[in-house]
């Protein structure tokens, strides 16, 4: 059907039966991919059973997307790892008080439910079974005004017993900052990575890198609260590198001081701030340079904690600074 949207028409005159199809959402497409999704319960809301054995139990949310990352994805026509980005910015996100994550809900926005939707699903359900909770439902939308972009969020509780949240009160100068691995720039500072490549006259800026999937650091920080209670302080380093995020988790009139040549900064970043003539402190600022996670112990706890983290999925961690007064 053509149509001359400057002129009304008369649907009954020109003999048109309007559907929603015409008008842009396909019932049938959006029932198709929802049988598909391996979800807990298909009924209107998401039901999950609290665990037994917390006296005081507290319920922990967060929610996150993807950011531009998805241009990356849709660039290189290659959805499958940004389902599980989606996963590990929630999680990561609320496992910084010491919580376990329990269950997640997704939210996809699109122009039409077509082959890369069950895709980034896949993602998703990969994401939630490593990080241990469970898909218990979401919402797909098919909306014109995003053409042939797709957006992202997603949900995510966990729960934590009352006296055992990690609220950074304990931490005292000379505690220490231990650094744990990113896989590369996780899901933050694209929006930079997208303008080099429109200046540079790349298309897209291509790097096998670039859709590496973010770590989901949950396995580990839940050995390392298993194994020791000297954790005061936790961080997810995302967008504001580890200047915006690490403070977040300080107590009043602390600081860290870091090391910045305590780890190698991978060649990704190195290979952007290049192209980008990018200035030092902008790229601390907005990436995470290597170190996607921090954890702060005291001092004579640090060897054992790295010792932890080493020993479960990450394949090393650095001492990056110490915790000091504000001067």
């Amino acid at each position: 059907m053509t149509t001359n949207w400057d002129e009304p028409l008369d649907f009954k005159k020109e003999g048109i039966v309007l559907d929603y199809k015409t008008a842009g959402v396909d019932i049938d497409a959006g029932n198709e991919f929802v049988k598909s999704i391996p979800i807990a319960n298909k009924g209107f809301g998401g039901m999950f059973q609290v665990p037994q054995g917390y006296e005081e139990p507290v319920l922990v949310s967060g929610t996150d997307g993807v950011g531009t990352k998805i241009d990356i994805a849709q660039a290189a026509g290659d959805y499958t790892s940004i389902g599980i980005d989606l996963v590990a910015m929630c999680v990561n996100d609320i496992i910084t008080c010491g919580a376990k994550p329990l269950y997640f809900l997704d939210y996809i926005s699109t122009k039409k439910i077509d082959h890369r939707l069950p895709e980034i699903m896949q993602g998703i359900v990969k994401g939630c079974e490593y990080a241990g909770v469970e898909l218990i439902g979401g919402e797909t939308a098919e909306h014109p005004m995003y053409q042939d972009k797709i957006d992202l969020a997603g949900f995510c509780t966990g729960i934590v017993e009352k006296k055992k949240i990690i609220d950074g009160s304990a931490i005292k100068p000379s505690d220490v900052v231990i650094g744990l691995p990113s896989t590369g720039l996780h899901s933050n500072g694209y929006s930079i990575v997208n303008y080099l490549a429109r200046r540079l006259k790349l298309g897209y800026y291509s790097h096998p890198d670039l859709l590496t999937p973010t770590e989901i650091y949950v396995p580990t920080i839940q050995r390392l609260l298993s194994e020791m209670d000297e954790v005061y302080g936790m961080a997810h380093i995302t967008g504001g590198g580890i200047p915006e995020n690490l403070p977040r988790c300080l107590p009043e009139g602390l600081k860290a001081n870091i090391d910045w040549n305590a780890w190698s900064v991978p060649e990704i970043f190195l290979e952007i701030q290049r192209q980008g003539n990018i200035d030092e402190e902008e790229m601390k600022r907005v990436f995470n340079l290597g170190i996607g996670y921090c954890v702060i112990v005291p001092a004579n706890r640090a060897e054992f904690a790295m010792d932890v983290i080493r020993d479960d999925t990450l394949d090393d961690c650095w001492q990056i600074g110490e915790i000091v007064l504000e001067s």
